[in-house]
């Protein structure tokens, strides 16, 4: 196992999406490259690239658990590659940047969500085992006031 293989091995579900994001990102600024050097085949392998990823995201989203929010990031998800399509088709530096721009907007929010849970040292409940979802079950106390202030986690997959 490499370096690279043994850092993604650590993460959790929400820092690899993440690191999709700034795949997609990192392959975007290279088809604007590619654009800028005039290397169409350059510039068409980056956004496959790209489309690739949002169509795995895509593929992982499961809206029977994220409701809403997978509906939304399912619409994200089609807007960015439409505007990869034609941002490639067109040579469009200025899409492609805009699509950079939108990416890294919603990649910071997940970026946020994963530090918030490091912060709080909480491990995702697919990285637990069943006996540590049993434990932590059985020794949290409940109350009526805890269970009222703390906020409802919806999960989905990507």
């Amino acid at each position: 196992m490499d370096y690279q293989q043994q850092t993604l091995a650590v993460k959790n579900s929400i820092e690899l999406v993440v690191v999709l994001y700034d795949g997609m990102m990192r392959f975007l600024h290279q088809a604007i490259a590619c654009i800028e050097s005039g290397d169409t085949a350059g510039r068409r392998e980056n956004v496959k690239y790209t489309l690739d990823i949002l169509t795995y995201l895509q593929g992982r989203l499961r809206a029977d658990a994220g409701g809403q929010s997978a509906v939304t990031l399912s619409e994200f998800y089609a807007a960015m590659y439409s505007q990869c399509v034609i941002a490639s088709r067109d040579g469009s530096v200025e899409l492609l940047q805009e699509t950079i721009h939108n990416i890294r907007n919603v990649r910071d929010a997940w970026q946020e969500i994963s530090s918030s849970e490091a912060a709080q040292g909480m491990l995702p409940r697919d990285r637990q085992t069943r006996e540590e979802r049993h434990v932590s079950v059985r020794s949290a106390p409940v109350s009526i006031s805890t269970v009222a202030e703390e906020p409802v986690a919806h999960r989905w997959s990507a």
